[in-house]
């Protein structure tokens, strides 16, 4: 906030009067700041609004994503995102990927996340493959869990195996 060059100095300047106990006020730098620095001061570095499919919006094809995404309607094929947030409203049947992925809604399919969240109304068929997890009480889930360093990997996960019958 505050800069060398901006130093105050009790001297006072030919033809004004003297100046005592001057204190640098923040007010000036904030009033140096330009609209994008600012813009950019206000919002976390990278991220973004996250982009929002809405309920009424039906999708065939897979998607892919950098930022962040909301889905609320349905999707058929594999979402892939770094925060992933699946809706009350939504149906997902394929593979979901993402660095955090939090549940709500339907998910027919494999879900990897470095984090993920099953939420009391989340409904999940399909195994899940996570570096941490978390499950609330009432979210219904039938699959296999598996904790792995990397579950984001490419090619990293295989099948998982069924219990030996012993």
């Amino acid at each position: 906030m505050f800069s060398k060059t901006r130093v105050t100095e009790n001297r006072p300047q030919q033809g004004s009067a003297p100046v005592e106990n001057i204190e640098p006020s923040p007010a000036p730098a904030a009033a140096e700041r330009t609209p994008e620095t600012a813009a950019a001061a206000a919002a976390p570095r990278g991220r973004s609004t996250p982009s929002v499919l809405s309920s009424d919006l039906t999708v065939t094809g897979n998607i892919r994503t950098q930022g962040d995404i909301q889905i609320e309607g349905n999707v058929e094929g594999d979402v892939r995102a770094h925060q992933l947030t699946v809706g009350e409203s939504a149906t997902i049947k394929g593979e979901i990927v993402g660095d955090d992925v939090i549940v709500h809604g339907r998910v027919i399919g494999r879900v990897r996340g470095l984090k993920v969240r099953l939420s009391a109304t989340a409904r999940v068929e399909g195994d899940i493959i996570h570096k941490t997890i978390a499950i609330e009480s009432g979210a219904h889930f039938e699959g296999s869990v598996q904790r792995q360093e990397d579950p984001l990997a490419n090619g990293g996960t295989k099948k998982l195996a069924p219990p030996n019958a012993g």
